[in-house]
């Protein structure tokens, strides 16, 4: 696959997978000198983050302030070039032509911060080894 400019992953409240799959996916990134943007959204998004993804995140080294839930509009996804989604129909907001990966099986956050984000990690390491 050729290095996507933009990923965004999607989630139902944008609070917590979607999150922290770009959050984990710009660090990896960085670490590895790839250029693409990522970024998160949900269908129906929560007004905050919840307290247990922003102590998961603190603990994992990521910094938290400033970080809320964006609505997966298609202004939000526009430019996307990959749509990573968690659940959510994107059918009726992705942009003409980009993919949409789905990533159905990860784990709710809601049941332990830990084995989702191991299995949400998984996924964007195999991801940005495609790039």
């Amino acid at each position: 696959m050729a290095s996507p400019s933009k990923v965004v992953f999607v989630c139902l409240h944008g609070s917590a997978k979607s999150l922290i799959a770009a959050e984990w996916a710009k660090r990896l990134a960085q670490s590895r000198g790839l250029q693409a943007q990522f970024a998160s959204g949900g269908t129906e998004p929560d007004a905050e983050v919840p307290p247990h993804v922003v102590l998961g995140l603190t603990a994992d080294g990521i910094s938290t302030p400033g970080l809320k839930p964006h609505p997966a509009t298609a202004a939000h996804l526009a430019g996307a070039t990959l749509l990573v989604t968690f659940g959510p129909d994107l059918s009726k907001v992705a942009p003409t032509g980009v993919p949409i990966e789905r990533w159905d099986d990860v784990p709710a956050v809601a049941d332990g911060y830990e084995t989702a984000r191991q299995a949400i990690r998984q996924r964007v390491e195999a991801l940005l080894a495609r790039l």
